[in-house]
């Protein structure tokens, strides 16, 4: 879309609103009446609020496929109620199978929460994103340069996220109740909670390797809530 096509007022969101209804009803006459039938999303996707990273784009999934919370960062908060109760009504209520934690290279939060400046209100937020980086401190230190450091605060802070995902009552009695259920080795025991980060200089997403098994072994005296059954 170039300069003169991009919306620059309400009028221009709106015409755009009907131009999608337009086309997507002539190639689709039940696309809508479907959807008034109510949503059954496989995903909650948990991203940042960074306009280059929408969703359903870069995933190229449809409407009703995925659940989206975002916000400054794709940070998971423990008394964040706003992501609590999209983690809550994903988990309970719609029954997602996955939880994708998805961040961003070039992040304004991260590369906020680097700087030694009091960014204001922001502190508060961004204070999550500095004990992440006093965490893994070590390891980012160790990286002279300060653009492959932010990359990789940024993968560590996914990283962080998801594990503060497995640490909430919500998804660990979900697991457990997968788990009780199984009817065979075969069965995956869900949601399943998945790490990505999406890179805006070319789009692509790349899924982040990350040992579960070892992490969740690590902590789990501290972090567990219930008894899993062996």
């Amino acid at each position: 879309m170039g300069e003169e096509e991009r919306p620059k007022d309400l009028d221009d969101l709106l015409r755009g609103n009907k131009k999608w209804v337009e086309e997507t009803t002539r190639n689709n006459p039940n696309f809508f009446r479907r959807f008034a039938k109510g949503q059954s999303p496989r995903f909650l996707y948990i991203g940042c609020s960074d306009s280059r990273v929408p969703a359903n784009t870069i995933t190229g999934t449809h409407p009703n496929e995925m659940f989206v919370h975002r916000n400054v960062a794709n940070l998971v908060v423990s008394n964040d109620l706003n992501f609590l109760t999209v983690l809550n009504y994903a988990v309970d209520v719609l029954k997602v199978s996955h939880i994708i934690v998805t961040g961003h290279y070039d992040c304004g939060g991260v590369r906020a929460a680097m700087q030694n400046q009091d960014h204001g209100v922001l502190e508060n937020w961004l204070c999550n994103i500095r004990d992440v980086y006093r965490i893994h401190y070590d390891e980012l230190e160790k990286i002279e340069d300060i653009e492959q450091r932010t990359r990789r605060l940024v993968e560590l802070n996914v990283v962080e996220q998801c594990l503060n995902i497995f640490k909430t009552g919500v998804v660990q009695r979900r697991r457990l109740e997968s788990h009780l259920n199984k009817t065979s080795e075969a069965d995956i025991v869900t949601p399943r909670i998945h790490g990505l980060v999406f890179d805006p200089s070319d789009g692509i997403l790349k899924k982040l390797d990350i040992n579960w098994k070892e992490a969740m072994n690590k902590h789990q005296k501290v972090y567990n809530l219930y008894d899993v059954p062996k």
